[in-house]
C-alpha cells in the first residue's frame, strides 16, 4: 500500500497497541492515525479469532463519511488476511439496515459505527458485544463537540469491562481528558504536534466586504489551473449558494453537506476524488478525518469561529509532506478571530492585499491594514 516509514503517530502508537496496553493519541489531521491502530489491532485480532468470529473490535466515529473511510482501510490492510468489517451509520434506507443488521448478526470482526446508528441497533437487542476485545474511539473530540458524550458511556455499558480501550483525537480539550479518566486504564499518552498546520501548507488572509467574497474568489481561480479545491462555507445556505454561483460561471463545482442523502454524499466524494469535480464546497462535515489526497487548495470562504476547525480544515491540503495553499476570506468583525487563530499556531498569517479591481465602484470603505 506504499507504506515505507510510519509517521511519529504510528511509530508510538504501535507497539504500546501491541503491548494490550490503553492509549490516547493526540495528533493533528493528517497524520496518519488510523493506521497507527489498523495495524496492530489486526494483529491483536488474528490472535484471538474465534470463527465464525463474533465482533471483538469496535470502532466508534463522528461521521458517516469516517467510518466509511475507516472501513475502507481495513479492508485494504487486511486484505490478505481473514478479517472482516462492516461500517454502520444512519442516513440510508430500509436495505441498509437490512445489510447492517445481517452482517453483525452473522458475526463480523471488526465493526465501525457511528453512535446514533449503534445505539438504534443495540435497543432491539440482536447486537451482541460481549465478545468486544478492543474498544477504538476516533476523533473523540469531534464527537464531544457533536454531542456525543452521552451517547458513548451508553455504547461502553454494553461492551466487557475487560478489553483494550484507545482514543485519538486532535485536541485535548478538558471534556477529552474527562472522558479518557472514567474509559481508559492506565493509558500510554502519546501528543504529537498539537494544533499546527503542516509545513508545507502556504497560508493567506484576505480582509473583505462579505459582500464581495465571491468576486474575490472568482478573481483567485480565474485563469489557474488548480486541479482540486476544497472551499468551505459555515452554513447549508451558504455552501448551496456559493455552489450554484460556482456552477453558473462554467466552474465544475459540488456541495457537500449532512442534507444531502447518503448515497449521493458518496458519489459527490468520490467524484472528488477521482478529479470529476474541480472545486468541492462544503460544510466542516468534511474538515475532520476525510482523506482525500492531492488538494491543492483550500479556501475558508468563512471563518472558522473556533481556531481548532482551521487547523482541520487547512489539514486538508500538504498532507503526508506534500505542499498546498490556504485562503481564508476575512470580513468585518472578524479579526479576533484571525488573532485567535494566530495564537494557537504560533505565528502570523500572511496578509494579502486585496486587487484593486475588486473594490473598484464599492460603496464601503474597507480596513486593509
Amino acid at each position: 500500500m506504499g507504506f515505507k516509514e510510519p509517521t511519529p503517530i504510528q511509530e508510538l502508537a504501535i507497539p504500546a497497541i501491541l503491548e494490550g496496553r490503553d492509549l490516547i493519541g493526540c495528533a493533528q489531521t493528517g497524520t496518519g492515525k488510523t493506521a497507527a491502530y489498523i495495524l496492530p489491532l489486526l494483529n491483536r485480532i488474528l490472535e484471538i479469532k474465534e470463527k465464525p468470529g463474533p465482533i471483538s473490535t469496535m470502532v466508534i466515529a463522528p461521521t458517516r463519511e469516517l467510518a466509511l473511510q475507516i472501513d475502507q482501510q481495513f479492508e485494504g490492510f487486511s486484505y490478505y488476511v481473514p478479517v472482516s468489517s462492516i461500517p454502520v451509520y444512519g442516513g440510508g434506507d430500509g436495505l441498509d439496515w437490512d445489510i447492517q443488521k445481517s452482517a453483525m448478526v452473522k458475526g463480523t470482526d471488526v465493526l465501525i459505527a457511528t453512535p446514533g446508528r449503534l445505539i438504534a441497533h443495540l435497543k432491539l437487542e440482536y447486537l451482541r458485544l460481549e465478545k468486544v476485545r478492543f474498544l477504538v474511539l476516533d476523533e473523540a473530540d469531534r464527537m464531544l463537540d457533536m454531542g456525543f458524550y452521552d451517547d458513548i458511556m451508553h455504547i461502553i455499558t454494553s461492551l466487557p469491562v475487560r478489553r483494550q480501550n484507545l482514543l485519538f483525537s486532535a485536541t485535548m480539550p478538558p471534556e477529552i481528558r474527562r472522558l479518557a479518566k472514567e474509559i481508559l486504564v492506565d493509558p500510554v499518552e502519546i501528543n504529537i504536534s498539537l494544533s499546527k498546520p503542516a509545513d508545507g501548507i502556504l497560508q493567506t488572509v484576505y480582509f473583505i466586504d462579505e459582500s464581495l467574497k465571491t468576486k474575490l474568489l472568482i478573481k483567485l481561480l480565474a485563469g489557474k489551473e488548480i486541479p482540486s479545491i476544497l472551499v468551505f462555507c459555515s452554513t447549508k445556505v451558504s455552501v448551496r449558494n456559493l455552489e450554484r454561483k460556482l456552477i453558473s460561471m462554467g466552474y465544475l463545482a459540488r456541495a457537500i453537506h449532512s442534507d444531502l442523502p447518503q448515497k449521493e454524499r458518496e458519489n459527490v466524494l468520490l467524484d472528488f476524488r477521482n478529479r470529476k469535480i474541480r472545486i468541492l464546497v462544503a460544510t466542516d462535515v468534511v474538515s475532520r478525518g476525510i482523506d482525500i489526497e492531492g488538494i491543492d487548495l483550500i479556501v475558508n470562504y468563512d471563518v472558522p469561529q473556533d481556531a481548532e476547525d482551521y487547523v482541520h480544515r487547512v489539514g486538508r491540503t500538504a498532507r503526508a509532506s506534500s505542499t498546498g495553499v490556504a485562503i481564508t476570506l476575512v470580513k468585518d468583525g472578524e479579526r479576533n478571530t484571525i488573532r485567535k487563530i494566530e495564537k494557537l499556531i504560533g505565528y502570523e498569517i500572511f496578509k494579502s492585499p486585496v486587487p484593486p479591481e475588486i473594490l473598484q465602484g464599492h460603496r464601503r470603505g474597507i480596513d486593509r491594514t
